[in-house]
């Protein structure tokens, strides 16, 4: 190597090492990544839904699906406009939306807490999950639409039935993710702590709850769809008002815009319920390390 090629080598390595990017910089290229990516999901999630209603459209207008059939995305709109302008047949849209709302949540409520309270407490205690496990099953196993006829007939067409069968879709979800989480709280960690001579009840709320708490969470994310499955389902097989009122009488009258039209309603509900449920978690789990995909910004 000549004089002039290793002083040319040692001021490029120089060069380099002067460029080396402090931990500012470091940071700005995290951020700039994860704005870039983001920007490519958003475009991507906007080219699937043209891609899937401008296809819809052009195969309804062209006949190649049957409109009377599969509806179209310009009668879905319509219908929408219809509903918001002049209402359902039974009353104001929104308090059709009103309705469905307060049926899914009040069971949401009542769902997470009992299948909280329960995996907890089975989780806590083997003798009783060993008692409970057969008839937790055998509820599981049967049919929803079987719970919501019963229902129907023992509380009536009214809000009672739709609360007490879309509590029921969310215990099981919650109760089966409580549960296991109880049973997978480190056993070091629970002798630890009963040698400093903590309480059960300290246990429970210091020890097994927060480390349960990661279970319990991802399990609202499906816990509250299923709320709102819950309630349209009860107000299909008897109501008086409600979102599945709606889609009930659509679907009698061959109406499939009008199915679709409550289903964009369900899925904007859905879509915010995510929102709240994913900033809740991100409050309450804020200890945590950052997952892959919060990092990327999905």
């Amino acid at each position: 190597m000549t004089a002039s090629n290793a002083s040319e080598a040692i001021t490029a390595l120089q060069s380099d090492i002067r460029h080396v990017p402090d931990d500012a910089e470091i940071a700005a290229q995290a951020r700039r990544r994860v704005r870039t990516r983001r920007i490519r999901v958003n475009l991507a999630r906007l080219l699937v839904a043209v891609v899937v209603i401008g296809g819809w459209q052009l195969l309804t207008g062209w006949n190649v699906l049957d409109p009377f059939f599969f509806g179209r995305p310009t009668g879905i709109v319509s219908t929408l406009i219809d509903w918001v302008r002049h209402g359902t047949q039974y009353g104001s849209v929104w308090s059709q939306i009103g309705i469905t709302m307060q049926e899914a949540l009040l069971g949401f409520v009542y769902g997470t807490v009992g299948g909280i309270v329960a995996g907890v407490l089975l989780g806590q205690f083997p003798f009783l999950a060993d008692v409970a496990g057969p008839y937790i099953k055998i509820l599981n196993a049967m049919p929803r639409i079987v719970l919501g006829s019963i229902f129907v007939v023992w509380l009536g067409l009214g809000t009672p039935s739709k609360v007490m069968l879309s509590a029921v879709l969310v215990f099981f979800v919650v109760f089966f993710n409580a549960f296991q989480g109880v049973r997978e709280v480190d056993t070091n960690l629970l002798a630890n702590v009963r040698v400093l001579g903590a309480s059960r009840w300290d246990i429970i709320r210091h020890v097994v709850l927060p480390s349960a708490l990661t279970w319990i969470t991802a399990s609202l994310h499906v816990a509250f769809g299923f709320s709102v499955i819950g309630a349209i389902v009860g107000e299909f097989l008897g109501a008086q008002h409600g979102l599945g009122l709606v889609i009930s009488t659509a679907q009698n009258n061959f109406q499939p815009d009008g199915v679709f039209a409550a289903m964009v309603i369900i899925g904007l509900i859905a879509l915010s319920a995510e929102f709240v449920i994913t900033r809740l978690e991100n409050r309450l789990l804020a200890w945590r390390p950052i997952a892959r995909t919060e990092a990327a910004g999905i």
